[in-house]
């Protein structure tokens, strides 16, 4: 199945891989910024934006991969945040020569275990889903995702993605799976971005993250919950931007 995309821009390629919180609209903030210096492709996973679930048994990193290689990206930097994030690490650990830059904001890892810290968010997703009470689940996932940083506008952004990704959930099709990779494979310059006011789970897994990659830097913001480049736009902008101009 082909995935929904944008592409722009021209120069070092980049590929924004989004959260499960929200689609490829969650790098609106930066999408200027980045195709004025960068060729920027940023896509719909299966199930969220415009990209249906489709059928049959898949993997988000292969449908990127095959992104790519339909639009000739040999290798680019990737910017994933969570979700988005784990499905780069995969890309960079089992695909090195495709990979040339790794910021990671707030990624879960492949494998990696919710913390008891997790339990009501996951009970309280359950009985809305359970409810089929779609606004329910939206308003859940802005409360619980964006810090106190996050705005009006970016709340209510993020309450209009997962809306849409919440009834493409009721629809036919297939989930994807994902594998365990080997984050010592990882080749490419790591940033590991975590925010203060996210979950202990997502913290700790940036921790670990940063642990296991080589040579990779943690950076921990003070002032961030789980989804930074929307509670703080300009600041993630230029961090990215300053990491993905380094040589």
């Amino acid at each position: 199945m082909a995935l929904s995309y944008d592409v722009a821009g021209s120069g070092t390629p980049v590929v924004l891989l989004h959260s499960t919180a929200c689609d490829r609209r969650m790098w609106d903030p930066q999408w200027a910024a980045l195709t004025e210096r960068h060729r920027v492709l940023r896509p719909d996973f299966r199930g969220y934006g415009q990209t249906p679930r489709g059928t049959g048994p898949y993997t988000d990193a292969e449908d990127v991969l095959a992104l790519m290689d339909s639009l000739a990206i040999d290798s680019a930097a990737l910017v994933g945040a969570s979700f988005g994030g784990r499905i780069a690490q995969v890309l960079a650990a089992d695909h090195p020569e495709r990979v040339s830059r790794l910021a990671l904001l707030c990624a879960g890892t492949p494998g990696g275990q919710p913390g008891p810290d997790m339990d009501d968010y996951l009970q309280a997703e359950a009985r809305l889903t359970a409810a089929e009470d779609v606004p329910g689940i939206a308003e859940l996932f802005a409360r619980t995702w964006l810090g106190p940083a996050a705005d009006d506008s970016a709340r209510e952004a993020v309450r209009a993605m997962r809306l849409n990704s919440a009834r493409m959930a009721t629809e036919p099709g297939t989930w994807g799976t994902s594998a365990l990779v080997d984050l010592r494979e990882i080749t490419a310059p790591t940033l590991v971005v975590s925010g203060r006011h996210d979950l202990p789970t997502y913290q700790r897994i940036a921790r670990e993250v940063a642990d296991r990659v080589p040579g990779a830097r943690l950076l921990e913001l003070d002032w961030a919950g789980h989804l930074p480049s929307l509670e703080r736009p300009a600041e993630i902008t230029a961090l990215l931007l300053e990491f993905l101009a380094v040589p």
